[in-house]
């Protein structure tokens, strides 16, 4: 099945990453296709992103020059990732101008053309990076709830992948974006982990929450609260594609705080990718929302996906 990921392109390193990262986990996959884009803003705050534009002149001849440095840095990833097993018909590019500001640009390209994923490399830690999440990435992070966001961190080597399991429908809507991307990539390995203490099942939900995404009938058969859920999981990835030897189950753990967790047993387990499930945006400044902010913003040569 055809899989749609946008990816925000700016020429620099993080991008690069970001490239890597698609090569590692698509290359000579046929169903994956890439559309990278690169945003030229005339808004004035997003100093941290691309470029530094008059927000007063519309189209100038420096806008005009910016534009054509974003379509040759467009054109080197196309080529390079053509040059590792994508396709023509896999990749297209698109340069844009926009009056809104880079995040809110990417935020509509990636809801308004029907995207199975966005992704966008971050700078890493330290001031300068901590400056750059204050912007686009958190931005994203806040706003991008309608389709799932990949943000990463660095040099991600590793195909496995991490999968936050917890009692609340956008936890198995997270299973199901997994299974819907990695089926056909059989190197790539799926951990389930459960942290007690903080992704126990929360007493407001129920049975009934999962039926309008899952049906009351595979509800009565899979959708074990009491096990925290895993068997649910398990059988969203099967029915994905999975295939079953690729999954694994972590024992359930308690820890004291809850992103510092997952990216423990991440690395301990050599997971790149960290995916999790969060509420929509309307109760994303929760709980669950800090653990996903908290969580991206920590992550170090890793990748993290918020579905929901």
């Amino acid at each position: 099945m055809e899989k749609k990921i946008l990816v925000a392109i700016d020429g620099s390193v993080f991008s690069s990453n970001s490239l890597d990262y698609l090569i590692r986990l698509f290359a000579h996959d046929n169903e994956t296709i890439v559309h990278l884009l690169a945003v030229v803003s005339s808004a004035g705050s997003d100093q941290n992103w691309m470029f530094e534009v008059d927000p007063l002149r519309k189209q100038s001849p420096a806008m005009d020059a910016k534009t054509r440095v974003a379509e040759k840095y467009l054109k080197d990833a196309e080529k390079r990732l053509l040059r590792n097993g994508f396709t023509e018909k896999q990749v297209n590019v698109e340069a844009t101008s926009s009056r809104a500001n880079i995040a809110t640009a990417i935020h509509h390209a990636a809801v308004h053309g029907s995207y199975d994923a966005l992704l966008i490399g971050r700078r890493g830690m330290g001031k300068v990076g901590e400056m750059f999440f204050g912007s686009v990435s958190s931005q994203l992070l806040e706003s991008c709830h309608e389709v799932p966001l990949w943000i990463i961190d660095g040099e991600v080597t590793s195909t496995r992948f991490l999968l936050a399991v917890h009692a609340l429908p956008v936890s198995l809507m997270a299973a199901d974006h997994l299974a819907f991307i990695i089926q056909a990539n059989p190197e790539s390995e799926i951990y389930l982990y459960h942290s007690s203490r903080f992704f126990g099942s929360d007493p407001r939900v129920s049975r009934k929450d999962f039926y309008a995404q899952w049906g009351e009938e595979w509800c009565a058969k899979y959708l074990d609260l009491e096990n925290n859920l895993f068997g649910a999981h398990t059988r969203i990835l099967i029915e994905g594609g999975v295939d079953k030897e690729r999954i694994k189950q972590l024992d359930v753990q308690s820890g004291f705080n809850a992103s510092h967790d997952l990216l423990r047993k991440a690395k301990k387990h050599h997971c790149g990718t960290i995916v999790l499930g969060r509420r929509g945006r309307e109760t994303n400044k929760g709980f669950f929302g800090g653990v996903s902010e908290r969580t991206t913003q920590k992550a170090q040569n890793q990748a993290v996906w918020l579905v929901g």
